[in-house]
């Protein structure tokens, strides 16, 4: 009796470590006959898992969600949490794990009931506050929101090497139809890179995932690339190194690196320590295309905070043209001008 629930907490975990296996394939893993794994699939079966059967040269075993949750020894109610618990950790780009937590995130949202599924939904989408949130300070600007479930069927798309069609609006507003061969998915402080293969364009590429929608999952497997990088967060750091703003500027404040980046929220990672120490004063590197744009990175700073700018002097009288500039458009439109003969 060991050996035989030994062999089926086995034949579950490779059932939920690829999309589908050849049932040859299966027996040859487990050391058993083709006979004893259909039994084995029907023990699954009867004990909540739904596993289907094709027939045919493509045909095998595929592991879906069922009405129900399978016996994981969860309550419904510590499922939910479960899955919350590893979106939050997923998109919050946890150090040295992201790998696992988008491994452990595919397997359970492989399962999850639909019912089940809108509640982690509902859930996920009301993010507490973190402490000193709130109140006056203000934020840059930041991507749309990304859908929890999103990151959750691409984590399963990487895994199960399955081609996706996606909707992608481009930095200039250009919109495109793609398809990809998906990698890896990639955190950084404000948004997520899915890096795939484009079929189309027979290229690498990086993709914001706050610029997809209507994905479509096309259920075509393919073959293992190898990426030219040593990991698909280095690729997505060297693929956007080439598009270094040109205008640079370097904010000094009179606060030290880590408050500074407590209250941007982590906006200001690339922050340095200044002239002062990293306790007493930061240096901001901020980039933009033009010195308007670099004003207005500039303009969501809160009044509470002083800071002063080091850049280079055309740079500097860029942005004090700019400045004039919105003085004279807010002056020539302010209630005490309108009437004026």
């Amino acid at each position: 009796m060991a050996e035989t629930t030994s062999r089926i907490l086995a034949l579950l975990n490779l059932l939920q470590t690829h999309r589908q296996w050849r049932g040859g394939e299966l027996a040859d893993r487990l050391g058993v006959t083709e006979r004893t794994l259909r039994r084995d699939i029907e023990r699954l079966r009867e004990l909540g898992y739904q596993v289907d059967a094709t027939r045919g040269v493509a045909g095998g075993y595929r592991l879906e969600a069922g009405s129900q949750l399978p016996p994981l020894l969860l309550t419904d109610e510590e499922a939910v949490t479960l899955a919350i618990a590893l979106r939050v950790a997923a998109t919050g780009g946890l150090a040295d794990a992201e790998n696992t937590t988008l491994t452990a995130l595919a397997k359970l949202e492989q399962v999850l009931p639909s019912a089940l599924r809108r509640r982690v939904n509902a859930l996920s989408s009301v993010q507490p506050q973190r402490p000193g949130e709130g109140g006056p300070v203000s934020r840059r600007p930041g991507p749309d929101p990304i859908s929890h479930d999103l990151i959750g069927q691409l984590a399963l798309a990487c895994r199960d090497r399955e081609r996706i069609r996606f909707h992608y609006v481009a930095a200039d507003g250009t919109e495109s139809d793609r398809l990809v061969e998906p990698q890896n998915l990639v955190p950084t402080p404000r948004t997520w890179f899915l890096v795939c293969w484009d079929v189309q364009r027979q290229a690498w590429r990086t993709f914001r995932v706050d610029r997809m929608s209507k994905l479509f999952a096309t259920r075509v497997s393919f073959p293992e690339r190898m990426l030219p990088a040593a990991d698909a967060a280095q690729f997505v750091r060297q693929a956007h190194s080439s598009l270094r703003r040109r205008v640079t500027a370097g904010v000094h404040f009179s606060i030290g690196v880590e408050e500074l980046k407590e209250r941007f929220d982590g906006y200001a990672d690339d922050a340095v320590a200044g002239p002062g120490g990293p306790t007493t004063s930061s240096v901001w590197p901020i980039r933009a295309d033009t010195a308007a744009q670099l004003l207005s990175w500039l303009a969501w700073i809160p009044d509470d905070l002083d800071y002063r700018i080091d850049a280079e002097p055309e740079v500097l009288s860029a942005l004090r043209a700019e400045g004039r500039r919105i003085v004279k458009a807010s002056a020539a439109n302010s209630p005490l001008s309108v009437g004026r003969g």
